[in-house]
Formats: C-alpha cells, sequence, structure tokens
C-alpha cells in the first residue's frame, strides 16, 4: 500500500484535538485513530505495537542480527488534527495529471488558486489531493503518519538491514501536549525524526519560542444612563490592550525568523472580555521582551483604570529546539544526504511554529522535523501530493540505510 492511501484512510477518522479539554488525550476520538494503527502496526509485523492509557501509540523494530549496535532511530508523528478549522467529513479529491492551475473545491464556493499559492505551478503533473472546502484534509500530520507506516512496511518487505527502529504517534500535538506523556525511556531511541513538516526534502530544527498569553479585564456594568464615572467598559479596555501592540508584528506581516504576537479569540461585553494571544520569536532574548512587553501592558492598564481590572497569564508552550540538535548536527547532515539521494536539494528552514520535537528534544530525544509532501495545513486549503508522499517515504528509508551502514 502507497503512503497516499493510507493518508486517505487516515482522514476518514474524525480526530480533532480540544484545547479546552483537561482529559487526555484531549478528545476520545483520537483513540479510534490510535487503535486502528496498533492494529495494522501487528499486521506490517511491528508485534509489539500498543496504545497506553494516554493515548501515545508506541511500536518497535528489533535491529537486524548484527547491528544490535548501530543507534536506535525514532520516527514520529501526531494523530489529532487542529481545531482551527473543521475536521469532521472529510471528503478528499483526487487529481491526476494535474494541469498546474485553480482548483475548485468542490461546492464550497472555495478556490485554490495559484495567485495565493504559487508552489502550485510546480506540482504540475502530478496527483493532486485537496479538500472539498468544507473542512480541513489533515495531512498534518495523518501524512507525517502515513509516511512512517509505508517505510517500515516497505523496509520489512525488502528485508533491509537496519538497526533498532522505534515508531510513535502522538496526541494532541496541535493543542501544545503531545509530549507532555511521551515515554522517552520506553520509546528507546537514541535519537528521533518528527515527520511533521511540510515540502518533502525540508529539513527544520530551529522553531519559535512560544507562549500562549490571556489578558482577562474586569469592568463595572451599570445602567448606560447613570454611568458616568462609575461604567467601566471591559471590551473598551481590550480594545485599547491590543492596540497597544505594533501592527506590524502579526502573522500576516512577519516571515522567516521574524516574531509576532498573534491574537487567536477574543470574548468580551462591559463587564467581562477576554483577549487571547500565541507570542513567538526564534530569538530568546527578543522572545523575553516580547512577553515583558505584555507585562507592562498590564502595568499601564491597572494604573490607568485602577488596579486588578487586568490580569494577564502567560503560559510557556515550548522552546526553540535549536541549541539541543546543535550539539549532534550529524542528524542533520543524514537527513540533507538522504534528501539528496531523491533527487532533492534539500532545503533548511527555521519552524514558524512548532513540533512535538521541540519539547522531546529538552527531555532527552533529540528531534528535528523532516518534510511529509504537504502544503497550507490548518484549513480548507491544505493539500498535498502522492508524488511528494513517496519522496518522503523514501527519503526516511534512506536514513535508516544511513544508520545501517555506518
Amino acid at each position: 500500500m502507497r503512503a497516499y492511501e493510507r493518508l486517505l484512510n487516515y482522514v476518514m477518522i474524525w480526530t480533532t484535538s480540544d484545547e479546552d479539554s483537561e482529559t487526555v488525550p484531549s478528545s476520545d476520538r483520537q483513540l479510534d485513530l490510535a487503535k486502528i494503527l496498533v492494529e495494522e502496526m501487528k499486521a506490517i509485523g511491528v508485534m509489539d505495537a500498543r496504545v497506553d492509557e494516554k493515548g501515545y501509540v508506541y511500536g518497535s523494530l528489533k535491529a537486524t542480527e548484527g547491528m544490535e549496535d548501530k543507534p536506535a532511530i525514532g520516527f514520529i508523528a501526531h494523530m489529532d488534527t487542529a481545531p482551527d478549522f473543521n475536521g469532521r467529513d472529510v471528503k478528499p479529491q483526487l487529481i491526476e495529471n494535474y494541469d498546474g492551475g485553480d482548483v475548485c473545491l468542490g461546492d464550497s464556493g472555495r478556490t485554490l488558486s495559484v495567485s495565493d499559492f504559487p508552489h502550485l505551478k510546480e506540482l504540475k503533473g502530478r496527483t493532486l489531493i485537496t479538500t472539498d472546502g468544507t473542512s480541513l484534509l489533515g495531512a498534518d500530520d495523518k501524512a507525517g503518519i502515513a509516511d512512517i507506516m509505508t517505510a517500515i512496511d516497505e523496509i520489512i518487505k525488502e528485508n533491509r538491514p537496519h538497526g533498532r527502529l522505534c515508531i510513535g504517534f502522538t496526541p494532541d500535538e496541535e493543542v501544545g501536549r503531545g509530549a507532555d506523556f511521551f515515554d522517552v525511556k520506553g520509546f528507546g531511541a537514541d535519537f528521533a525524526y518528527t515527520v511533521d513538516g511540510s515540502k518533502e526534502g525540508e529539513i527544520e530544527y530551529e522553531n519559535f519560542n512560544a507562549s500562549e498569553a490571556v489578558f482577562k479585564v474586569h469592568g463595572v456594568n451599570v445602567h448606560p444612563g447613570e454611568a458616568k464615572n462609575i461604567m467601566v467598559n471591559a471590551s473598551l479596555i481590550a480594545m485599547e490592550i491590543n492596540k497597544m501592540l505594533p501592527d506590524n508584528e502579526t502573522p500576516r506581516h512577519t516571515e522567516g525568523y521574524e516574531g509576532f504576537y498573534h491574537l487567536t479569540d477574543m470574548t468580551g461585553n462591559v463587564e467581562h472580555a477576554e483577549l487571547k494571544y500565541i507570542v513567538r520569536d526564534h530569538d530568546g532574548k527578543l522572545f523575553s521582551d516580547r512577553e515583558e512587553r505584555l507585562r507592562s501592558i498590564e502595568r499601564l492598564m491597572n494604573q490607568k483604570h485602577g488596579e486588578g481590572t487586568v490580569e494577564l497569564e502567560i503560559r510557556e508552550s515550548y522552546r526553540n529546539m535549536k541549541e539541543k540538535i546543535e550539539t549532534c548536527m550529524q542528524l542533520i547532515e543524514n537527513a540533507k544526504t538522504s534528501i539528496k539521494k531523491e533527487g532533492i536539494e534539500p532545503k533548511v528552514s527555521p519552524i514558524r511554529g512548532g513540533t512535538d520535537g521541540a519539547r522531546l528534544s529538552f527531555m532527552g530525544l533529540p528531534c528535528p522535523n523532516l518534510g511529509t509532501g504537504g502544503y497550507a495545513f490548518h484549513g480548507p486549503f491544505e493539500h498535498i501530493t502522492v508524488e511528494g508522499m513517496d519522496k518522503a517515504v523514501n527519503i526516511i528509508k534512506n536514513i535508516v540505510d544511513i544508520y545501517a551502514s555506518n
């Protein structure tokens, strides 16, 4: 079975995580895919496959005889899809010999356009998989799962020599909790690669430092006819808070290593308002400066409107894994070699987000990220190609070969 065929099976399973849930996993529906993956792993020969009580899927292959001294390599992907957009009732469109032009996404009224996604022209002649415009596709990260499963399946069938191989599929990555209960010691790898990136041939080992910031504004609500010098409108103060942040430091205005403040949610009335931001920067000092700017806004608002009017909560999500990967750059060099073997020029780029690998690197498992073959994740314009996934599978196999031969 090819990787895209597995992907088309996996996307039928609704696995959206729930950022408001306190359970692990955050949604029981993720266990539906976990159980299927365990059975599939056993069917292809990963006989110790299992899912634990937290919804983490693990499995391994013993080293080929005589290769027990080779490094143990792990490959990791996540099962959940982002809560940013509908992840239920996915209806993929399969377009063979894609012409490189605009694509109507079903009857949704949405169009996957070359003007918005210029790279589409480079995909001409491939088999393109898109959504029907009513949901995301779920290639983030079911494509990563499919790439790993297919690579392991082919390694077993082809009797390719290998060291110990470790497979892990996590829940709740999209809500920042994918590594919370990952059993690094039990996983058994010396290092690993997450397969959770975009275009095939990409390597990422730098990610944002990230936190979530929530401003809670407490107002005073009275009848507007008697409000003078009494009413404190929480919604107006919330608007004032947002205006104190730089207009040009949002995701829309930044790229590469540039950080941002991203307002993700806002609710409010006169009595209470809330602003939720994600805060990102690759540079540790600049990241600290961003958090301090938010704290200074809290102080200024309370000086102006009264102590206790504004409360700020900041919660760290993950840190830049670069400092951990720089001590074992063979991971990157071997990935580059594996990619070049497929006729692709490796592209090393910073992640404008995070992966499980970022946190796992700080938990003692160095873990850079590889591309899956997909694009435009987290929304109705998500797409991937059959050929890109095939390349991603071969890159995984090439990495295994390198460590078996060294």
